[in-house]
């Protein structure tokens, strides 16, 4: 059974935290993340994304970049700004979207479950932003957000939190997309590690870079420490436990640049070897097997024939497996979507108006809308041990960074 177990947190003082709180480090161009940050020096931003406070030209993995991320943890640590909570505590963590919420446990995880698959994956990770994370996580000697892990619901555990939410929150502030962010502290931890001491698996929602960056970490001080018994704090990484039915997996759409040599009536005519193709009104897909296709200012949809669709594969039967097979590859002439930079991916946050509008910029050549992958989809390839295309997921809301800090110690 994987392992939990609650933590000292650096955590923003109450009046902070809508300042401190931030989006994760990687769903944001450097830009983007500058202007979020910008006239605000309590940005958590300043600590996860470090280069916009250096010149224009300093590449995202100087020295200078690592250096910038700790002196500004420590600026807001010597500021109160952030603060040591005295106590070892597990957190509650409510974030609402459109009146929807979902309502997880902030713990810390062990890397030797992760290593073990207890922790279980669905994503490769690349070497770069392995190396680019566990750096970071070292020179801070903490872990700066935290990893999105899922289980299947447990009754013993909804009632445990259940309790927790009735209380006054420690944090409960609205974020500037709209979502509500809420926390309360529980300093009595010992039901909550016992409930899920019987959960058996948990699984990689969204964070496997910081999930291998973690076990890396880890690696590497236990290396350093002859002394290293395991009891250590760097054998443990910051995560968020949600119950996968309170999940929600939006689409992750594509965008191709060209056409590979069709003109528009000829891809349209490759098109009726995947499957059934109509005219539509709808830019979104009804059902799993479907996809809608803008190309030349209008929305198609095809339906795969269901029944040359293999269910019992956990990773062919989905649709961002199919759409790889029978139409990326054959007839757009995408061999691999990790490395062709034809290719792009939209979170589907950004809807479907964002697929037309790259389309009618003329950078791109057509838009592809997906049915999205479900949990029950994501759990079934991770109990194989397989792996799911890239981009086969996008989670809603994201979990902000800088509410709760895990050191090392």
């Amino acid at each position: 059974m994987p392992r939990i177990q609650p933590f000292n947190a650096i955590r923003p003082a109450p009046e902070h935290a809508a300042d401190v709180a931030s989006v994760p480090y990687d769903v944001v161009s450097r830009a983007e993340a500058a202007a979020l940050a910008k006239g605000n020096p309590h940005s958590f931003l300043h600590v996860i994304r470090p280069e916009i406070d250096l010149p224009a030209e300093t590449g995202p993995y100087a020295d200078e970049v690592y250096a910038a991320g700790r002196a500004s943890l420590d600026r807001l640590l010597s500021e109160t700004v952030l603060q040591h909570d005295p106590d070892l505590c597990l957190y509650v963590y409510r974030q609402t979207m459109n009146g929807v919420p979902q309502v997880g446990l902030v713990c810390c995880c062990h890397v030797d479950d992760y290593a073990d698959d207890l922790i279980r994956k669905h994503e490769k990770t690349r070497p770069d932003k392995e190396d680019d994370r566990t750096r970071h996580v070292l020179t801070l000697n903490a872990h700066a957000g935290p990893v999105f892990l899922s289980y299947r619901g447990n009754q013993k555990i909804d009632g445990l939190i259940e309790t927790v939410v009735d209380t006054q929150p420690l944090y409960d502030f609205t974020a500037e997309d709209g979502v509500e962010h809420t926390v309360w502290r529980i300093t009595e931890t010992d039901p909550y590690v016992a409930a899920f001491s019987a959960v058996p698996v948990f699984y990689v929602a969204d964070g496997h870079h910081r999930s291998a960056s973690a076990l890396r970490a880890a690696m590497r001080r236990r290396k350093a420490n002859e002394r290293h018994t395991g009891d250590e704090e760097y054998n443990w990484f910051l995560s968020v436990l949600f119950p996968s039915d309170q999940l929600t997996i939006l689409a992750y759409n594509r965008v191709v640049r060209d056409l590979n040599g069709l003109t528009a009536d000829e891809f349209r005519s490759r098109l009726n070897e995947v499957g059934l193709l109509e005219t539509t009104k709808s830019a979104v897909p009804a059902d799993a097997g479907s996809f809608c296709i803008y190309v030349d200012s209008q929305w198609y949809r095809v339906t795969v024939p269901a029944e040359s669709i293999e269910k019992s594969n956990a990773v062919g039967s989905l649709d961002v497996a199919i759409l790889e097979d029978r139409m990326l590859r054959p007839i757009l002439g995408i061999q691999d979507v990790r490395t062709d930079n034809r290719i792009d991916f939209v979170g589907g946050i950004r809807g479907t108006d964002e697929l037309e509008k790259m389309v009618e910029s003329g950078s791109w050549a057509v838009a592809i809308s997906m049915y999205p992958t479900s949990m029950e989809q994501l759990m079934s390839v991770s109990d194989v041990g397989e792996i799911m295309p890239p981009k086969s997921t996008w989670f809603e809301p994201k979990l902000r960074s800088g509410l709760l800090v895990h050191s090392l110690g």
